[in-house]
């Protein structure tokens, strides 16, 4: 088997890795907003809507990545626009819309004879299979979502404490909403590959809930969520090498194993807190 340095110096580990951390950096701030406006499934159908760009960009011989970020912020313009329905609610919206593109991306692919692809890689992603391409590709739109993360961040703050004061201080509400979500879909169109169309809300989810179990401030869950993702990743692909399991899932469960702990450490000091008062 080959030894920890060198596989710390091979090509494959250190562009997962620098993916992975440059990921982790947006995934915090971003997944902290998706659980603090409770938008999971929000995430799962953007998430599901990346399988039909990569079913269109196969089929018409197109880049994958530049598909899949097209169909992802279309969606997302979409469904912040059905969202002001008042007809149908914001649930019935996200469940037709995520499965009804996973069923279409799924039927476009069986349709084209000319087109064979491992969906499993892109369902629970092939992170180790990354090149230097990928890298620029994910560094550069980390860059930009980072960017606007900073310039916008006490907008949307303000709009996702408490929107209809954020609206008489001046802030478009409509507007920052439409930027979380295009935020949020370009972040998922470059971490697919990663962890896959199944997994990929996971990554942005379960760090900033572990976060929020130590946080004393909205900056500061943020962060802990970015550096939870971090260590996730890390020791995820380690394991995932050493033991031979997919990398993404197995990223998935050290953030949730993460998660179980921090729940636990709260629930100890809590308990503790309560014989020392009572």
């Amino acid at each position: 088997m080959i030894s920890f340095t060198e596989l710390v110096t091979t090509n494959f580990f250190l562009y997962a890795l620098f993916v992975g951390l440059s990921l982790s950096v947006v995934t915090g701030p971003l997944g902290s907003f998706i659980v603090w406006r409770r938008m999971s499934y929000f995430g799962d159908t953007l998430a599901h809507s990346a399988l039909l760009g990569i079913a269109i960009g196969l089929v018409t011989s197109s880049d994958p990545q530049l598909t899949i970020l097209i169909s992802s912020l279309l969606l997302g313009s979409l469904l912040v626009y059905l969202d002001k329905n008042p007809n149908v609610s914001t649930d019935t919206v996200l469940g037709v819309l995520a499965h009804s593109t996973l069923a279409i991306g799924v039927v476009l692919l069986s349709l084209s004879d000319s087109v064979r692809v491992d969906l499993e890689a892109y369902l629970f992603g092939a992170l180790l299979t990354i090149n230097g391409k990928d890298l620029i590709w994910v560094v550069t739109v980390v860059t930009l979502v980072a960017a606007a993360l900073f310039w916008f961040w006490n907008d949307l703050l303000s709009v996702t404490v408490h929107p209809e004061l954020a609206a008489t201080e001046g802030v478009n509400v409509e507007r920052r909403n439409l930027s979380l979500v295009l935020l949020i879909a370009l972040t998922i169109s470059v971490s697919m590959k990663m962890v896959g169309v199944l997994l990929i809300t996971s990554l942005l989810i379960i760090p900033p809930a572990a976060a929020r179990q130590m946080a004393k401030s909205p900056e500061e869950m943020a962060l802990l969520a970015s550096i939870i993702g971090a260590c996730s990743i890390l020791l995820g692909l380690l394991t995932a090498f050493y033991l031979d399991t997919p990398a993404g899932p197995t990223i998935v469960v050290l953030a949730t194993l993460i998660f179980i702990a921090t729940n636990f450490n709260r629930v100890f000091k809590n308990l503790r807190r309560n014989k020392i008062t009572g």
